[in-house]
């Protein structure tokens, strides 16, 4: 949701291509849905508010972002992730410079407000929280989801009664407790075994990584964890990377100006109907095993809990929001967001060491004199290695992996910082530009992990590092998330020396911009220790 970057487009010689008949003709519906969308909305949702926070003027019929919107439309080759969209963040950061730290943008018809500064971030999402925390109703979102889960879901009751059961759950299990950490040290012996089989030749080690977060998440939420080799676990990761990647195209996006397009019988809009299906029976039928196998007096993981607390629930009340299609939902958010943001923090804490390697000699100092270098890590060596977490903490503010957060949306509307705010106004907290912020951080572009370090040494909390988020809505999988970074970060450097291969060229730290930030495509070279 993270560094700054640029932005690639054609060459500003390449001659332009005809408009074929066919990309007219989708130009002419876009421009009718548009239309269509802002007679039945109301022209610019929010335009009449009493003193609306500044910003530049938006575009007739399709906001100020329609001239992206249109040139992503055109565009040829594979759907993907939008060229523009790593360096959102940035974008929106210059603008605060010119419209302050509080400003609003349109897509279309509606209004979305930027908060580009802690101040902002903390008195929205904390302090005015009840206002703040529901989510946009987005019609490719309302789609997939049903507005169900626990990322996406409306913020209400509902919502509500399944995070405090949720986090409950998780915890019972281990969440954030010394009980769930040799679940993860076993796991990394196998990504250990895999990293060894690659020798001294450069690899990519998203695989890997990714393989191992998601199995400490099927760990919980399963009961069990999947071999690497296993040929339905790998079809659900690619299924996973896959999918995300559509649903952020440019093409799926005009879901959300014509929701007729989800189900349009070709190109990504038939794909992704596909992934959706194919996601759906893999899980289902995880949920239906556990049903037929499910122990009252022994519940194994989360979908065992949740299945007997729906039937506790329907026993006391037939209109209980527990239900076996519910915890579809929520298993799958806990799966893909899950694994997404716990894999890419990982894979960008490699990088910078690979990049940085003085910093790696000096954590590989701290962990031979704290750890050792035969005992696995544990969460109580975290207390006497400052060095090892200043440093993850500084990867995770240079690379912001949720640099815009999940954006929130007013359920009324409200003053905030003497504005108006309209009911369904659409709320983004540039997490990038307040980790970015020179006024918080001293030389806020470069890497430098004491600067979570106090002149004796010892780690500095700082208030306004908030790469989970803040309130109501705050990552459900934090302690998860900070668990598995530390061991995972503690043990491979344990074990091996990184560093990038010899011809490489230095990757871009700009960040490829999908439901997180991920680094650009690296490999590495490892040498044991």
């Amino acid at each position: 949701m993270s560094a700054p970057g640029t932005s690639s487009g054609p060459a500003v010689d390449a001659p332009r291509a005809p408009q074929s008949p066919c990309a007219l003709l989708l130009l002419l519906l876009l421009l009718l849905c548009a239309l269509g969308a802002l007679l039945g909305r109301g022209w610019l949702r929010g335009r009449g508010a009493r003193r609306p926070p500044p910003g530049p003027a938006p575009w007739p019929l399709v906001g100020i972002l329609g001239d992206t919107l249109l040139s992503l439309l055109l565009r040829r080759g594979r759907p993907g992730p939008a060229r523009s969209s790593a360096a959102l963040q940035v974008k929106l950061a210059e603008l605060a410079r010119q419209y302050g730290s509080v400003f609003s943008i349109f897509v279309g018809p509606q209004r979305v407000v930027v908060l580009n500064d802690f101040r902002s971030v903390r008195q929205a999402l904390v302090q005015q929280a009840e206002v703040f925390s529901d989510r946009p109703r987005m019609p490719l979102l309302s789609i997939v989801t049903q507005e169900k889960g626990l990322v996406f879901a409306p913020y209400g009751p509902v919502w509500r009664q399944q995070r405090k059961f949720s986090h409950a759950t998780l915890r019972h299990f281990g969440l954030g407790k010394l009980s769930l950490e040799p679940r993860i040290i076993e796991e990394l012996t196998f990504v250990k075994q895999e990293i060894q089989r690659h020798g001294d030749a450069p690899f990519s080690p998203v695989p890997i990584i990714s393989n191992a977060v998601s199995n400490v998440i099927c760990s919980l939420c399963f009961g069990r964890r999947f071999d690497y080799t296993d040929r339905e676990f790998k079809k659900l990761l690619d299924l996973m990377s896959r999918g995300l990647e559509i649903c952020l195209s440019s093409q799926l996006m005009l879901v959300n100006v014509c929701p007729w397009f989800y189900y349009l019988p070709f190109g990504p809009f038939r794909e992704v109907r596909q992934i959706q299906g194919d996601i759906t029976v893999f899980l289902k039928q995880i949920i239906r095993d556990h049903r037929e196998a499910l122990d009252t007096e022994n519940p194994r993981d989360f979908i065992d809990m949740y299945l007997l607390h729906a039937q506790e629930e329907r026993a006391r009340d037939g209109g209980s929001s527990f239900s076996e299609d519910y915890l579809f939902y929520i298993i799958g958010d806990l799966f893909i967001a899950g694994t997404d943001t716990t894999t890419n923090s990982l894979l960008w804490s490699l990088l910078y060491m690979s990049l940085h390697l003085d910093v790696q000699e000096k954590v590989y100092e701290e962990i031979k004199t704290v750890v050792g270098l035969t005992r696995p890590p544990s969460l109580t060596d975290k207390a006497r290695m400052p060095y090892t977490e200043a440093t993850i903490m500084e990867v995770q503010r240079l690379a912001a992996v949720v640099p815009l957060a999940i954006p929130h949306m007013t359920s009324e509307e409200t003053e905030f910082q003497g504005y108006t705010i309209p009911k369904g106004t659409v709320i983004l907290p540039n997490l990038w530009a307040v980790h970015r912020d020179p006024v918080l951080w001293e030389r806020p572009d470069e890497f430098c992990p004491s600067r979570f370090l106090d002149d004796q040494g010892q780690l500095l909390k700082t208030e306004a590092f908030i790469p989970f988020g803040i309130g109501k809505r705050v990552c459900m999988g934090e302690q998860l998330a900070k668990m598995e970074l530390f061991l995972m970060f503690v043990s491979l450097l344990q074990s091996f020396a990184l560093a990038l291969p010899e011809d490489a060229e230095p990757p871009l730290l700009t960040g490829r911009f999908g439901l997180t930030s991920a680094p650009h495509p690296f490999k590495v070279v490892i040498s044991k220790r």
